[in-house]
């Protein structure tokens, strides 16, 4: 297998499983966007599901980034001030860097799949 393949298909397998997290998320936040969901999974191929979630997972991914940034004020003339989602940059340039996000946004995910449980876990108890 092309090392650019598989980095290109670990990258789409991360990005739909944070598009998933923010959908699932989004469902538990408002009961609208809940049927929506679920008429849309019901709805689609596994395919095209799982390119929808990536691209959600991508401008997900954006978003958290911008949020970083702003918090830790990488607002300077060094930082970019855009950033290349399409795939072609350089790996080894970014390669430090892209680990250390992986981290940080897999530590993000973690975190929501954490707040998912605790949250399911009040709605299954007071069912009973």
């Amino acid at each position: 297998m092309n090392p650019d393949t598989l980095m290109q298909s670990l990258q789409t397998s991360f990005r739909a499983t944070v598009g998933a997290a923010s959908t699932a998320l989004e469902s538990l936040q408002d009961a609208q966007k809940r049927e929506e969901n679920l008429q849309a999974l019901q709805n689609q191929d596994w395919e095209a599901l799982v390119q929808q979630l990536a691209e959600k997972g991508e401008l997900t991914e954006l978003e958290a980034r911008r949020f970083v940034d702003e918090i830790l004020g990488a607002s300077s003339t060094d930082a970019p001030q855009t950033v290349d989602v399409s795939g072609d940059a350089d790996v080894k340039e970014d390669e430090p860097a892209t680990e250390e996000e992986l981290e940080q946004l897999s530590e993000m995910v973690a975190k929501l799949r954490q707040e998912l449980e605790q949250l399911r876990r009040p709605k299954s108890d007071s069912e009973y």
